[in-house]
């Protein structure tokens, strides 16, 4: 009797599960699981309210969303961007770099100079952003820095540009000094400079209440429209520029003053003269062949028209 090997039957197709969305448990992408976390990590108690946006599909790190955080708390603020994975769990603080580009230039992108307060030259290899505040001790000594130094060293390959940035909450006149320079700028940009060195030196004397007349005492010394510029300052006419400057400070998640950008790369508070020479000689000799920051390849928009004027 011949022996008769038995036969496998036909196979079964494999059942595939539907991949799971994210595992169980709490989920970064959950805001009501995520705003305890990082009121934990932050420290940020029941007073300080706390926003957290959408996901979104990360630009920077593809595979993860970016979910932005805006805390508050009166008139001080903070806002970070969270970098979260797919499923959820994992959250990166980091800096993303793309090694095809220059490393600063997300903030390159960001930092808009058009009809901005500026001293040097045009087309320079090296532009510094200076985001300050009137009121800010170290922001005068700053500014003192760069106007005795900058153009006496290089009067040909560097350009400044001036942001305000005043800190409503910490000091209460300097928005109000924002508004006068940007008055001032107004009805003669060849004349803000001078105001600034005026404003920074005569600090210690001003308060909310005497600054509108220690202003107007400076502008009989020079030649100024009085009656223009008491105009803009009582009408506030020049709050919105002021108010978008702040904006852009924002953006680039700015917390505090002095804060400077040398060609994108950022400097937090103040900075000695050797050191930040030591930085921009740097980007002169790196610009040579790099040729991705300075005035005309990241910063500055070409102007359209001029700046709006106050009056008749």
């Amino acid at each position: 009797m011949a022996f008769l090997a038995a036969q496998p039957g036909p196979k079964k197709a494999a059942v595939k599960k539907p991949p799971a969305t994210q595992p169980a448990g709490k989920s970064a992408l959950d805001k009501a699981a995520l705003e305890p976390w990082v009121r934990h990590l932050y420290v940020w108690g029941p007073a300080i309210q706390v926003r957290i946006s959408d996901p979104v599909p990360s630009t920077a790190l593809p595979g993860f969303f970016d979910v932005k955080l805006h805390a508050s708390a009166g008139g001080a603020s903070h806002d970070e961007t969270l970098l979260v994975s797919k499923d959820g769990q994992k959250i990166l603080k980091a800096l993303v770099f793309d090694i095809r580009q220059n490393p600063f230039k997300p903030d390159l992108d960001k930092l808009k100079t058009q009809f901005q307060p500026s001293l040097g030259t045009p087309g320079a290899p090296v532009v510094l952003v200076h985001f300050s505040d009137y009121q800010c001790p170290m922001c005068k000594e700053e500014a003192k820095v760069l106007r005795d130094n900058l153009l006496k060293t290089y009067p040909t390959q560097v350009r400044l540009y001036f942001k305000d940035f005043p800190l409503e909450q910490i000091h209460p006149w300097a928005k109000m000094g924002a508004i006068a320079g940007r008055c001032v700028f107004r009805q003669n940009p060849a004349a803000f400079w001078d105001f600034q060195d005026w404003i920074f030196e005569h600090q210690a004397e001003i308060t909310p209440e005497n600054l509108k007349t220690k202003v107007m005492e400076y502008a009989r010394t020079k030649e100024l429209d009085q009656l223009l510029l008491g105009r803009c300052l009582d009408t506030r006419a020049t709050e919105a520029e002021v108010d978008r400057n702040v904006a852009d400070a924002r953006a680039l998640g700015l917390n505090s003053t002095p804060t400077l950008f040398v060609n994108g790369r950022r400097l937090v508070g103040q900075i000695t003269w050797p050191n930040l020479q030591q930085i921009i000689n740097y980007e002169l000799e790196y610009q040579k062949t790099a040729k991705n920051a300075g005035d005309e390849a990241c910063c500055e928009l070409p102007a359209l028209s001029p700046a709006p004027k106050v009056g008749p």
